[in-house]
C-alpha cells in the first residue's frame, strides 16, 4: 500500500494490478501528471474528466487488442434526490493492469477501503473485479434510496385510501418524478454491465464479483418495474375517480335542476306581465294557492325520480371513510 497523502491513495493487490484512488479538485496537480506519465492509455480519459458534466462510459482497444474502459458515473447517497445537482459524481479507468478511481465520495471511500473490503480486492484477480465490487457498493445506495421511496409511496397510497383529497395527484406525480430521477441515475450501471461484456467478452462470464453485480442489477430494476406499475395503479385509480365524481356531480346537478322544473314553470308563468292570470289578484289566498301548488308538484317529482331508480344514492347520507 503506498498513500502520498489522504488524496492519492494506493494499493497492489496479490496478482499485480493496482488500484489508485485519487480526490482532485485541480486537474493539474501532479498527481494527474504522474498518472498521466505511468498509463498513456489514460491520456484521453483525463483530458476529457474536466469537460464531462453527466455519466458516460467508453470502452477502447488498445494496440494488442486488449480493452480499457473509462467514464464517469453519477450516484447518489441521499435517500432523497429531485435533481443532479444533489448527486455525487466519480471517475474510474480500467485496464488489465490499473483500477483508477477519482473524486469518490468520503462515505464509499470508507467503506471500499475498510479492511474488510480491501482483503476481498486483494484476492480479485483483475482490475475489472475492483469495479464491479465498487459498482455493488453504488448499487446499495439505490436500495437505501429506494426503500426510503417505498415509505413515502406507502403513506401517499394510505393517504389515498382514506381520503382522496385534490392535491393527492400531485403528491402521485413528485413520487414518479422521483422514481425517474433514480432510473435515470440507474441507466449508466446497466451500461456498464453491457460495456463490460463488450469489452471483454466470454471472459467476464467466469468472474463471481461481474456475476453478482448482475443480480444486484436485477435486484433494483425489479423494484423500479414493480414500483412503477404501483404509480401507474394510482393513476388509474385517480382518473377512475375524478370520472366517478364528475359524473355524480352531473347527475347531482341533472337532479336538482330537474325537481325545480315546476317551480320554474309555474314562476315564469305567474311573473309575466299581464293584467288577467288565474288567482293573481286574490290576495293571501292566491300566493298560498301557487305555493301549495310548486310544493306539492316539486315534491312530487322528488318521489317519482325516487320511485324510478334514477336519484341512486346521491340523496344518501355521506360515508365519513369514503374515498368519494
Amino acid at each position: 500500500m503506498k498513500i502520498t497523502s489522504k488524496a492519492h491513495q494506493e494499493w497492489t493487490m496479490e496478482q499485480g494490478w493496482k488500484w489508485i484512488d485519487l480526490n482532485i479538485e485541480n486537474w493539474d496537480t501532479a498527481e494527474i501528471k504522474e498518472i498521466e506519465e505511468r498509463y498513456h492509455l489514460a491520456d484521453e480519459w483525463l483530458h476529457e474528466i474536466p469537460r464531462v458534466k453527466t455519466s458516460y462510459l467508453s470502452v477502447r482497444l488498445t494496440d494488442n487488442d486488449r480493452p480499457i474502459i473509462f467514464g464517469t458515473l453519477l450516484y447518489s447517497v441521499k435517500l432523497e434526490i429531485d435533481s443532479s445537482e444533489s448527486c455525487s459524481k466519480f471517475h474510474f479507468f480500467l485496464s488489465d493492469e490499473v483500477f483508477i478511481t477519482i473524486n469518490l465520495d468520503e462515505d464509499t471511500r470508507a467503506i471500499m477501503t475498510s479492511e474488510e473490503r480491501l482483503k476481498v480486492l486483494r484476492r480479485c484477480s483483475h482490475p475489472s473485479d475492483g469495479l464491479f465490487i465498487l459498482g455493488r457498493t453504488l448499487i446499495h445506495y439505490f436500495h437505501t434510496g429506494m426503500d426510503n421511496f417505498e415509505a413515502n409511496l406507502r403513506r401517499v397510497e394510505d393517504t389515498m385510501r382514506k381520503r382522496n383529497k385534490k392535491n393527492i395527484m400531485d403528491r402521485i406525480l413528485n413520487a414518479r418524478f422521483e422514481l425517474l430521477y433514480w432510473h435515470n441515475l440507474f441507466i449508466p450501471f446497466q451500461e456498464l454491465l453491457t460495456a463490460s461484456r463488450e469489452a471483454y467478452l466470454d471472459e467476464i462470464d467466469s468472474s463471481m464479483y461481474f456475476k453478482r453485480y448482475y443480480y444486484r442489477l436485477e435486484r433494483v430494476e425489479q423494484l423500479f418495474f414493480h414500483y412503477e406499475r404501483e404509480i401507474d395503479t394510482l393513476i388509474s385509480i385517480d382518473d377512475a375517480i375524478s370520472a366517478f365524481r364528475g359524473n355524480e356531480i352531473t347527475k347531482t346537478l341533472t337532479i336538482i335542476a330537474s325537481i325545480f322544473t315546476p317551480a320554474t314553470v309555474i314562476g315564469a308563468i305567474w311573473g309575466m306581465n299581464f293584467d288577467y292570470l288565474p288567482w293573481i289578484k286574490t290576495g293571501v289566498w292566491g300566493f298560498a294557492l301557487i305555493m301549495a301548488i310548486i310544493l306539492l308538484s316539486t315534491i312530487g317529482l322528488g318521489i317519482w325520480l325516487k320511485a324510478k331508480g334514477w336519484t341512486g344514492d346521491l340523496l344518501e347520507v355521506e360515508d365519513e371513510e369514503s374515498n368519494l
